[in-house]
């Protein structure tokens, strides 16, 4: 079970890093484009700040552009691993990258037969997006224990996106997920809840009349 900060901010990876056990980093393109950076810069920033693995999502279509992309992430570091959307022909490209000992997640999943395919494939990962398939779908929770059931027993394993809340967080790994990557300030907020602080109220409270 990995948490993993969903984020393309360096001061935020560096908050994460001082945690301790937050294990890498997850980006896309529109997260990427909100520190309005190259974004290769970014990924070698996030590996010097974190240990664990830096996904770098694709932007180019399969072909020769994409093959020099990934080159060009590859060269960074060995930990920058790939998220591949979850298309006929990207999951063509995420088998030759398994192939290659790359780590691959196939990303942008919004049902158990996409997971399936990404599973045969090869992927180490899919990434279901919990929120969007909930606003989009109905249930996103109810769509990660679909994919649950399909990848059962096998080495595929599900790093669940789009978590926009604490409780949202909870239901996802109720409902099967192996892993979350959340935003800093969904990290942030799990940690708390009004009783918590309550409690410590009440302690303070008794050590002063002590």
């Amino acid at each position: 079970m990995t948490l993993y900060l969903d984020s393309a901010d360096v001061g935020e990876a560096r908050l994460a890093a001082e945690l301790g056990f937050v294990a890498g980093v997850t980006t896309n393109p529109a997260i990427m484009a909100k520190v309005c950076r190259p974004a290769e810069e970014v990924i070698a920033d996030l590996c010097a700040i974190l240990p664990g693995t830096i996904f770098h999502q694709v932007i180019s279509a399969p072909g020769p552009n994409l093959e020099a992309e990934i080159e060009r992430f590859r060269a960074i570091s060995a930990q920058v691993a790939f998220k591949i959307p979850c298309t006929l022909e990207y999951l063509r490209v995420a088998y030759g990258l398994v192939q290659q000992g790359l780590i691959v997640a196939v990303t942008a999943v919004y049902s158990a037969a996409q997971a399936y395919l990404a599973a045969q494939a090869g992927a180490h990962y899919v990434l279901p997006y919990v929120n969007r398939a909930t606003r989009l779908c109905g249930d996103g929770p109810a769509l990660v224990a679909e994919i649950a059931g399909v990848l059962s027993g096998s080495s595929c394993e599900i790093l669940a996106a789009s978590i926009k809340s604490p409780t949202e967080a909870a239901d996802t790994l109720l409902a099967g997920a192996e892993h979350l990557t959340v935003p800093w300030e969904v990290l942030s907020a799990m940690a708390e809840h009004p009783l918590t602080k309550l409690a410590l109220d009440e302690f303070a409270r008794s050590l002063e009349g002590g």
